[in-house]
């Protein structure tokens, strides 16, 4: 092995560890009380075994109502080793309650809940849990006090009530929304990595290794909130025990999951439904283009269902007048129904929300875009899913309604968790009578692609607007020299649900057959840095789709396939690595030149 790389593993180790440290200085620490809480009424949820006293609550309850909290998870100061290094990871104290689209995370012992969150989110005070269920309800009412949630260390509450790894790491991980079998394989990875390089590389090896072994007692050791009762016992056999709890969590991750309630039945729904075939959800084909006419029809891509494996084909073709690219055939709405079942809510709702919740600079900057030219009072996000635009351009506009419209069950539950003052289920198109002349602004961000009908869906917009009102778009890219590169594995082209991909020029001409006058126009930072790592991750769901998918074919849950895809996955790593390495260099020369994978809009409706 390179002496560079052992070098590398040993500066990264380094990193992390001063990060850690830095973060574990930045827990604040509850002090105790002075006079008994005047402020909201709020509950104490504590995993069972879990006491807390009259002394805990009280400065818990004092603390939240300093700081204005209504969700606050409560760390015991006695925190296993290796479970305050994972908190650590995974929490930034500094920035964690600013970040409205943060996860919820905790230790899982204690949260203090206001009576408000615990009514809007439909949970019961009074049930007993688990651990794991009080890390999976910790990442809940996150979402319901996206920025008045935070933690503290709780010097009277104890670790030691609940006996370490009790529930198993698998289903711990799995609570935090994190995939175990992933990080067992990522740590297994990484300690083979450095045994490597010790063996291979003596002096940087050594160093990297060590930094590694002496990690708990350099992060925790005297000075800290935070003192675990097993910090020598974790630092002394940290290698032996992480290999031990790798090798566990890889087969507690390997292990069928148990069915989830109804699953049997989901399974025989979508075999019922897949057993007269694929073809009653596609149309007719098309034999002109949708957008100017055009007869000049050539395929651009075709491919399956790569982003949840469901049976069937898809393909786009491009018009060669205009440069339009449209699926054809397109699917019907039993069709759309069909794919987009499971994908946004229901079994793929969760993944759905994580990957939205990694877009907050994204959405700052769409909000952003508007500020030279208008300071809306109400602003309507169309296709808002479960409105985590919304939710954080508000620290764009703090003073602006927002309201979202969405097909999907989502939108309320985004109104349940107040990211939206108001929520609309429902055709746009259908709705548009309803809500003409409301709003300021209008937004369509990675929306307009989805659609059936783009031109009724520009109509409608028009006829919500005030005159002088801004809409705002953004569309995946097709002119994008990655589309072609990549072929069926560039992310954006997002099949089966993305029905229409429009070059910028043509939106250009269609707005201002509408009546609006196109503002500003972006490519650079419209740019989504997932060429790279969406190509990775499309065929690694090629070559190893989910065998618990209720789609799914049962021979996939053959120990020999399961293992297979353990080892795609596993083999997906470093490269998903690299791929991220890539994305980045290719969205610093997408901002320098002002190109990329998508691009925003930003027109005015003018008075007529």
């Amino acid at each position: 092995m390179s002496p560079w790389v052992s070098a590398a593993i040993a500066a990264a180790l380094g990193a992390g560890t001063v990060r850690a440290r830095r973060r574990l200085h930045a827990l604040p620490v509850l002090l105790p009380a002075g006079e008994p809480s005047a402020g909201p009424r709020r509950r104490l949820l504590a995993a069972r075994g879990v006491a807390a006293d009259e002394g805990v609550l009280a400065a818990a309850r004092a603390h939240a109502d300093r700081e204005g909290l209504d969700v606050l998870e409560l760390v015991p100061a006695d925190l296993p080793a290796e479970e305050a290094l994972g908190l650590l990871r995974l929490v930034d104290p500094a920035g964690y309650r600013q970040d409205r689209l943060a996860a919820g995370r905790g230790a899982g012992y204690a949260v203090l809940v206001g009576e408000d969150v615990l009514q809007r989110s439909g949970v019961d005070p009074d049930r007993s849990r688990d651990r794991v269920e009080l890390l999976a309800l910790t990442r809940r009412l996150k979402e319901y006090a996206t920025a008045s949630t935070d933690l503290a260390v709780a010097p009277g509450l104890s670790a030691r009530a609940v006996p370490a790894g009790l529930s198993g790491r698998a289903a711990e991980l799995r609570a935090q929304g994190l995939p175990p079998d992933l990080l067992s394989a990522a740590q297994l990875a990484g300690l083979a990595l450095l045994a490597a390089a010790v063996l291979r590389d003596g002096r940087w090896g050594v160093a990297a290794a060590g930094l590694y072994w002496l990690q708990p007692a350099l992060v925790l050791s005297a000075g800290g909130p935070l003192r675990p009762a097993d910090l020598a016992k974790a630092s002394a056999a940290r290698p032996l025990r992480s290999l031990g709890a790798g090798l566990r969590t890889a087969a507690e991750a390997r292990a069928p999951e148990p069915e989830q309630a109804g699953a049997p039945d989901r399974r025989a729904e979508y075999a019922a439904e897949l057993a007269g075939g694929t073809d009653r959800f596609f149309e007719p084909r098309l034999g002109h283009c949708p957008w100017c006419g055009s007869a000049r029809l050539s395929v651009r891509v075709r491919m399956p269902d790569l982003l949840q494996g469901k049976p069937g084909r898809f393909t786009l073709e491009e018009c060669g007048a205009c440069g339009h690219v449209f699926q054809n055939p397109r699917l019907t709405v039993e069709g759309l129904d069909f794919y987009y079942r499971d994908f946004y809510d229901g079994r793929g709702g969760e993944g759905a929300g994580t990957v939205f919740g990694r877009l907050g600079a994204h959405y700052r900057a769409r909000a952003a875009m508007l500020a030279p030219y208008a300071s809306p009072a109400t602003w309507l996000d169309v296709g808002t899913g479960h409105g985590h635009f919304c939710d954080v351009a508000r620290e764009v506009w703090p003073d602006t309604r927002f309201d979202g419209l969405d097909m999907g069950d989502g939108i309320q539950e985004a109104e349940r968790r107040g990211w939206v003052a108001t929520g609309y289920q429902g055709q746009f198109p259908e709705l548009a009578g309803k809500l003409a002349g409301q709003y300021e602004a209008v937004s369509m961000y990675h929306y307009l692609e989805h659609t059936r009908d783009p031109f009724a869906e520009l109509d409608a917009a028009a006829q919500v607007l005030v005159p002088g009102g801004h809409l705002l778009i953004e569309l995946p890219d097709p002119q994008s020299r990655m589309a072609r590169l990549m072929g069926p594995h560039w992310l954006p082209w997002f099949q089966p649900q993305h029905q229409h991909l429009i070059p910028a020029v043509n939106l250009r001409v269609a707005l201002a057959e509408r009546g609006f006058t196109v503002l500003a126009e972006q490519h650079g930072p419209a740019h989504q840095h997932n060429d790279f790592v969406g190509t990775v991750a499309l065929t690694a769901n090629r070559l190893a789709p989910d065998p618990h998918s209720p789609w799914a074919d049962p021979a996939l849950l053959r120990p020999a396939r399961r293992a297979a895809r353990q080892a795609v996955r596993a083999a997906a790593l470093p490269c998903l690595a690299a791929a991220g390495l890539l994305d980045a260099v290719r969205t610093a020369v997408a901002r320098r030149t002002d190109g990329g994978n998508a691009y925003r809009l930003l027109a005015r409706k003018e008075s007529r």
